[in-house]
């Protein structure tokens, strides 16, 4: 049973006989197509959007008109995830939701669907990080990291593409990968981390090709370093300053919802052409 949905305001030679050809559906803009970068009638549902990065893309997805978005996350809502919701009056809602277990996640769409009769956005945001020398990992630290950015995003991706596929909807999945999944992050190390996005990463190209018959589109956000609960030290090493005159870039945290402008351009109409690609929104490149 779905979870419920919380608002607190898919002899003779034979003759080779061909297969029939797949089910293909019309991606082409019809001539009512509004070219405007909005969410308009659009319900989006975010994991991990409780607090952090989700919860600031939520916001962004909130102010560019979506109708709806929902957040699919293991812990209960805090005080800012509240008084957004107060601030959109039933547009932000809340289902509790484990990504790494499957049938927790297809209730959760269900629950989605169910409260707004169609989702047309997904973000694979829910994620985990652990900055520590290579060495020092155990394996049961490196199964809760890939069971949450890989197989969570994964469990996420193929439950959501059901749904598009069954509700014949041209729907739109955005993974969070990170810019760990180029290169080392320097300034905190974590190669655990950084192979979990590049996963994350060339599983949207993958998926984006399997997938583009459906009309469905896949792409990932690279973020750099974003200043979150998980990054708050970051930019507090003695050594902050000095590293920012030879990394060059933007000697800074990045807000979180400075992300939220590519996610509402992958998830919009205005992208329908768009698929398979990652978009990196670092300004700290050199950091990196």
């Amino acid at each position: 049973m779905p979870p419920s949905v919380h608002d607190t305001t898919v002899g003779a030679p034979v003759a080779e006989v061909a297969a029939p050809a797949p089910a293909f559906l019309d991606t082409q803009p019809g001539p009512d197509h509004d070219w405007k970068i909005t969410l308009k009638d659009k319900v989006i549902a975010i994991t991990g959007a409780n607090r952090g990065i989700g919860l600031a893309i939520a916001e962004v997805c909130l102010a560019n008109e979506a109708a709806a978005i929902f957040s699919l996350d293991v812990f209960e809502p805090g005080e800012e995830f509240v008084a957004l919701q107060v601030a959109n009056p039933k547009r932000l809602s809340y289902v509790q939701c484990d990504v790494t277990s499957e049938e927790s996640v297809n209730s959760a769409i269900d629950a989605v669907i169910s409260a707004r009769g169609a989702i047309h956005g997904f973000i694979a945001n829910a994620g985990m990080t652990k900055h520590q020398p290579a060495l020092d990992f155990s394996r049961a630290q490196l199964d809760q990291l890939f069971n949450l950015n890989v197989f969570g995003a994964y469990f996420c991706a193929t439950a959501v593409a059901r749904r598009f596929i069954d509700l014949g909807i041209k729907g739109s999945i955005v993974f969070t990968a990170s810019m760990t999944s180029y290169r080392p992050n320097r300034a905190a190390p974590s190669a655990p981390y950084g192979a979990t996005k590049g996963a994350v990463r060339n599983m949207t190209h993958t998926l984006a090709m399997e997938w583009a018959k459906h009309g469905i589109r896949v792409n990932s956000i690279s973020p750099g370093f974003i200043k979150t609960a998980m990054t708050y030290f970051v930019n507090q090493a003695p050594d902050w300053n000095l590293k920012m005159q030879y990394y060059g870039g933007m000697p800074r945290l990045a807000d979180p919802k400075e992300l939220g402008g590519a996610y509402v351009y992958l998830l919009s109409d205005g992208a329908s052409y768009t698929t398979g690609i990652d978009i990196p929104v670092a300004g700290i490149v050199g950091a990196w």
